[in-house]
């Protein structure tokens, strides 16, 4: 008897101690896992397998539906403006000379305050100038004047107005007179002939001032009078060479 007790506590107490190691490791599971339920296995350290839910097996949830960040914080962004579209619009109400502007020209002389006005087709060259470069071509023509109007009295011009359908300029001029009488004079040792005015340059000659006889030379020095355009060119053939 006492062989078959001391066998059966043998026996007894390693399934009792086999028995709280397997409930100490479920609960164990369920400590750290507490998501998991049986469908899956989830091996102890004993070995033992603890069975889990299959993740087919779980409800689904329904997608949580991704909203516009706008939306998220309440703020409705603004779209983006077409800054193309405004610059085109302020590029186009910019005033420019088409072909139909009227390019008007008011002659003026300066000495008689009288003026002209007359009606010109605008020229090529100055088609799709807007304001700012047209007053800069007329400068360059101010500066730069043709030789033609150099010969007509030209002294200078002045943009009146400026406006896609009509361009006014003054161009201002200093008309060469008649002139009854005229003054001989010397420049750099050449001599010229002014009209009455003793301002206006007439003729420009290639008479030297040192081939003249010394009385002469005295007298256009002094501005030597011509009384009529006869005694004038009588002069200049004498001593043109």
């Amino acid at each position: 008897m006492k062989l078959l007790k001391s066998i059966s506590l043998f026996v007894l107490y390693p399934l009792c101690m086999l028995g709280l190691g397997f409930y100490a490791g479920v609960e164990t599971a369920r400590f750290f896992y507490p998501g998991e339920s049986e469908g899956n296995s989830v091996f102890l350290p004993d070995g033992l397998p603890v069975v889990t839910p299959e993740p087919e097996n779980m409800p689904e949830q329904e997608p949580v539906p991704v909203q516009d960040d706008r939306i998220d914080y309440g703020i409705v962004m603004d779209e983006p403006e077409d800054t193309d579209g405004e610059a085109e619009e302020v590029s186009f109400s910019a005033e420019t000379l088409c072909v139909d502007t009227e390019y008007v020209l008011e002659e003026t002389d300066v000495l008689y305050h009288t003026v002209v006005e007359t009606i010109w087709r605008l020229p090529d060259k100055y088609v799709g100038m807007n304001r700012d470069q047209f007053l800069q071509a007329m400068d360059v023509y101010e500066a730069f004047p043709p030789l033609s109007e150099l010969e007509r009295g030209f002294v200078g011009l002045e943009v009146l107005s400026f406006s896609r359908e009509r361009v006014v300029v003054q161009m201002n001029y200093k008309y060469v007179q008649p002139s009854s009488s005229f003054y001989l004079a010397a420049y750099d040792n050449k001599v010229i002939v002014y009209l009455e005015d003793k301002r206006t340059v007439y003729i420009e000659t290639e008479i030297l001032l040192d081939s003249l006889p010394f009385e002469i030379q005295e007298s256009i020095m002094d501005m030597m009078w011509m009384e009529n355009e006869e005694k004038l060119y009588d002069f200049l053939e004498n001593y043109s060479s």
